[in-house]
This record gives C-alpha cells, structure tokens and sequence, in this order.
C-alpha cells in the first residue's frame, strides 16, 4: 500500500482540548509556563486557564530563613499563575548571610534577589519589616495570626502573590533627596504615579495602591494627606506606615522612604476580560470621648512631637493639659493601661501638586497621645496648627468587636454577590489583604481580625500584616455609630483598627 501524502497529528494533539485544559490547569506554575511555549494551541488553551484573576499567599515558621523561602515559593507556584507582583513580609530574627550592621536591610534585599530570580525580573517585588505576621502554614495549613513579642513563632515569612489580567502593575518609590534639606520628593512621587495610571488606562488616577512606609525617615502622615488630595476619590490606597522594606525600582539619587504598588486598568486589555475591582473596609477600635477642642497654642518638637495648648470649642478659658487628660479619663471611667488615647485633628489646608493651581482640603488626622507637661497634653507627629479642633478618642474592645462583626456581616453581603445566581454581572471574590494594627492584649481572644475574611471566604488566599498605623483611604466603614466625625472629612492614616483589601472579579 502506497504511503499516505496525509500528516498524522501528534499523539498529545489527539487528546482535545477539554482534557488539555484539565491537564494543564493542575500543572505546578514553572511546568505551565513549559505547556505554554509547546505550541500556538497549548498557549491558547492556558491563556483560557488563566483569563480570571488570581492572587496565592503561603506563610512558612521555619527557623532557616533558606527554608523559609522556598517553602512559600513552592506553595504559591503549586497551580498555574503568571504573577504580576509579590508582597514579601519578614517577621522575626532572621539574619543576612552578610554580616552587617543593618541586617534588617540586608535580609530584606537577599529576599528581593531570592524571589525577583524565582518569579522573574519583570515582576514587581516588594519585601518589608512588619510588626507581626497573619497568613496560612504551608506545613500545618493552619491561619496563623502571630505579631512580634507574642508567643515563641517569631520567625516567618508571608509571601503573596498576584495575578490581574486587565490591569498593569508597578512599584513607584518616594525619594527623600539630602541635597535639598532632606526633604521628601512627594510631588514628584505624585507625579511618578499620575503618569503611569494615565499612559496605562488614559485616566491621571489608579484604581488601587499598597503603600509601604519608612517612618525611621518622617511622618507618612503629610504624604498621605498630599496623595489623597491629588488623586480620585475612587482610588483605594491601604498599607502600612511603618515598615523597613526594598523594592523593585529603588530609588536613584536619594533613599526610598515609601514605596506605592500601583494598580491600573488596562485600556487596550484583551476582549473577553473582565473588571478587577478593590474593595477597601476599616473596622475601627476607637470610640469618641468628650467635646471638641480648639488648640491656641501648639510647639513642634524635633519633627516627632507636638505640644498642645487648649479650650473647649466656644468657650474663651484656656484648660492646661492634665486637667484635659484627667477629665477624659474620668469620662473613660478608667486608667487601665490598654486604653489608649489619640486626638482626631480636623484640619483645613491648601494644597497643590507641583504648578498646579491651589486648592483647599480638609482631613482627619488621628495623633497619639503620649502624656502631658504643664500646660500642654503631648502628641506624636507634628502638622497640627492653633485653631485646629479635635476631639479624643480611646481604645474600645467593645467598639472592636462590634466594629469586625459589622465587618463580617458587609463581607457575607459581597459572599452573597458571589453566589448570584438570578443572572446578571457575578461578582466573585478572589482574594483579600489585611493590614492591621496589633491586639494581642486588646481582644482578649484570638484570630479577631482573620475571622470577618475567613469565615465569609473560606478557601480563598488571604494574608497580611500587623502595623504601627495602618494606611486606609477610601475606606468603607459598616460600623459608624461609634465614630461620629464628619462623614466629608477623611482619614488616611489610622490607629487602633483593621483595614480589609477584599479584591473581586466581575466577567
């Protein structure tokens, strides 16, 4: 018999597409990107697998920082993804092979080349010092919620990982420049960011940043005040104020003293991708106490402390500042150590970013309590001006606890919205980031601010970090009957609370 003029397929082209899909969608991440160069079908085939959004988080305690690495490297790279940015929190005693007077820096930029050369030099890095660590054991795939100075499991590691076709991706550093009065670089960060949202989605305002400050360098809260003047109500921002961390971009001709992982929708996304949309919920631990004040007089001290001078909002008489604390804390009812005390500060000031024309914004601006010398009551920070008013506030376990279940039931409403299914747009919850600030003697139990996520979202990666102050613009707050500050003002830059980035998919 005459051979046949006719190619024979391959036999792996024999088996259809449908298995194929199957097979490579439970290929570890390294080996679908092997099934991706195979041929023009195979890519179209895992393009199909991964046209959803995607985010992986594994957290590691082994005392080997080597270890430690690969052990959340492996986890997150276990199923198919393409990761567009990485998040890497290190928590503990870990030491840089390098023996260095500044070890913390040197573990944070080992862990920047370890994971930019597992994940690949096009993807947006950013390692950082938290005060405690929150993820999932790649060992015992138990929730873990572990901040430093708690419990003997210091040593950790949190990697996450995200995948998000239909937006770009990018880290932007803000520069403190030493030639110029060591002063922060804000505009051009402002600026920087601006420009990367409009090349990529042809609007001057992102659709989401996670920021990572140094506050060893100064107060983030004048940044954040200047970032949310300068950009759209509708961009979230959460994070962290107070965070040694390395990245991918560092800055040039200056130190990074914050950093900003910008998320922008793609104008020119492939068709048939869907909306990626960034949910931002604060569940606070503060509760209102007392009148409002108007300062008349204030004195900044060394950049880290204000010393205030006040009287009761419509009264003429100065009170000195114990008399103030002392009437707060009989209003409180007591003097336990756990009640700690801010000031929320309204304050009205112009603004501009670089030539552009002056504008005018208020904020709220939340400052720590830190005691009182004759007659002024003391504050962390600085920026508060004479004729500024402010109220108290103080730490309230029951107001917690009321606040994250509030939080809970608005989560189960967005669980809800995922399990639609009357037609119309399903949206579907893909992942969540927490940044929160610490509670171990707060709550009185355990895993408080993991609860709201996981109990709505079981299953669905989630992870974060404990902080000093935590950055939340744009925030939902389902629990307001505590907080009774004006709903016009806004605040960036919180204490005492939870900050939730649930992030969604809507094909």
């Amino acid at each position: 018999m005459p051979p046949s003029n006719t190619e024979t397929p391959a036999t792996i082209d024999l088996i259809g597409e449908d298995l194929l899909h199957n097979i490579v969608a439970r290929l570890p991440a390294t080996s679908f990107a092997s099934a991706a160069c195979v041929s023009r079908s195979w890519n179209l085939v895992c393009e199909r697998v991964l046209s959803r959004p995607k985010l992986a988080s594994a957290c590691s305690f082994n005392p080997s920082y080597q270890a430690a690495v690969e052990e959340v490297l492996d986890k997150v790279l276990l199923e198919p993804i393409r990761p567009h940015f990485a998040i890497v929190s290190i928590g503990g005693s870990y030491e840089s092979n390098n023996i260095d007077s500044e070890d913390d820096l040197e573990v944070l930029e080992e862990a920047l080349e370890l994971i930019t050369a597992a994940l690949g030099s096009k993807v947006q890095v950013i390692t950082n010092r938290p005060s405690g660590i929150i993820g999932r054991d790649v060992l015992s795939n138990e929730f873990k919620e572990i901040e430093l100075g708690f419990g003997e499991e210091n040593d950790s590691i949190l990697l996450i990982v995200g995948f998000l076709p239909g937006l770009k991706v990018t880290t932007i550093p803000l520069r403190k420049n030493y030639d110029e009065q060591e002063t922060f670089m804000i505009d051009e960060f402002v600026t920087d960011i601006r420009e990367f949202s409009t090349s990529v989605s042809g609007c001057n305002s992102p659709a989401a940043i996670i920021m990572f400050g140094d506050e060893f360098h100064g107060s983030m809260m004048t940044v954040m005040e200047k970032m949310d003047y300068a950009m759209s109500p509708e961009t979230v921002i959460v994070g962290d104020t107070l965070s040694r961390f390395r990245c991918t971009n560092e800055a040039q001709g200056g130190i990074s003293v914050a950093v900003a992982l910008v998320f922008a929708v793609d104008r020119n996304k492939p068709p048939g991708i869907g909306e990626t949309q960034f949910h931002a919920i604060l569940s606070s631990g503060l509760s209102p106490v007392g009148p409002t004040y108007k300062a008349t007089s204030v004195i900044e001290k060394d950049d880290y402390e204000t010393w205030i001078a006040a009287r009761r909002e419509g009264s003429d008489e100065n009170i000195d500042g114990e008399t103030i604390l002392n009437r707060v804390y009989d209003e409180i009812g007591d003097r336990i150590r756990d009640r700690q005390l801010c000031i929320g500060v309204t304050k009205t000031r112009k603004c501009s970013i670089s030539q552009e024309k002056v504008g005018c914004m208020t904020s709220l601006a939340l400052h720590g309590v830190c005691g009182n010398y004759q007659e002024y009551f003391v504050v962390h920070d600085v920026g508060i001006k004479t004729g500024d008013t402010f109220r108290f506030n103080f730490s309230n376990t029951n107001t917690a606890l009321s606040s994250a279940a509030a939080v809970s039931s608005y989560l189960r409403s967005l669980n809800q919205g995922s399990n639609n299914t009357t037609g119309g747009d399903k949206q579907e919850v893909f992942g969540g980031l927490i940044f929160t600030s610490p509670d171990a003697s707060f709550f009185g139990q355990p895993d408080v601010n993991s609860s709201p996520f996981l109990d709505n979202f079981p299953g669905v990666a989630f992870g974060g970090t404990f902080c000093s102050r935590v950055i939340g613009r744009s925030v939902l707050t389902p629990h307001v009957k505590e907080f009774q500050e004006p709903k016009a003002v806004g605040c960036c830059v919180h204490a005492y609370c939870a900050v939730y980035l649930v992030m969604s998919y809507t094909l």
